[in-house]
């Protein structure tokens, strides 16, 4: 089969952890510190279920309430990580505001979203229920995910590469190529 890119952004408040997620996939490893990200744009060659995929991954500015989303975050963009901190409720307060942005922004109902709530392995901290996350991302018709990226974990038993094999059965779905293999955690 041929190699088929896919693009996807990865948006959400500053400091929830987008590049930390992007860097555990692409790199296999947890950047403790860096500098804000301007944007970053990380290639990363993978395979679910039996396709293997180049892709892009957008690792955007961190937004806020006034942030006007960039026409090309809607461009060529295939489908969407939205990340938020277990422990911001400004975090969780502004994924939603990103969220609408988006589909004024891309002017369609639906697009391929995973909704990840990162930093479990601050779960003493916490203070977004897992109810809430998962809540939210059924009112958009998205998958949920809880994710450490520093423990590279996805709900308690999967790694953060899971998260982008989920984005890309998503993206899949919604071009009518439906799958259900559920992705396994691996480094490839």
């Amino acid at each position: 089969m041929p190699l088929k890119q896919r693009k996807i952004a990865i948006m959400g408040y500053r400091s929830v952890g987008k590049s930390s997620l992007s860097i555990q996939f692409v790199e296999g490893q947890f950047v403790d510190s860096y500098d804000p990200t301007i944007e970053n744009t990380f290639v990363k060659t993978t395979k679910v279920n039996n396709q293997e995929y180049e892709l892009k991954l957008v690792d955007t500015a961190g937004q806020d309430e006034y942030s006007i989303l960039p026409t090309q975050y809607s461009m060529d963009i295939h489908g969407y990580v939205l990340v938020y901190s277990i422990t911001s409720p400004k975090s969780f307060e502004i994924i939603q505001i990103i969220y609408d942005k988006l589909l004024d922004m891309t002017g369609k109902v639906h697009v391929p979203i995973v909704l990840v709530g990162n930093k479990k392995d601050l779960h003493m901290n916490r203070v977004i229920t897992q109810e809430e996350g998962h809540r939210l991302a059924e009112t958009w018709k998205a998958v949920f995910l809880e994710a450490s990226a520093k423990q590279n974990e996805v709900n308690s038993k999967k790694c953060v590469s899971d998260i982008f094999h989920t984005m890309l059965m998503e993206i899949e779905k919604e071009n009518g190529n439906v799958t259900q293999k559920k992705p396994s955690c691996s480094i490839s």
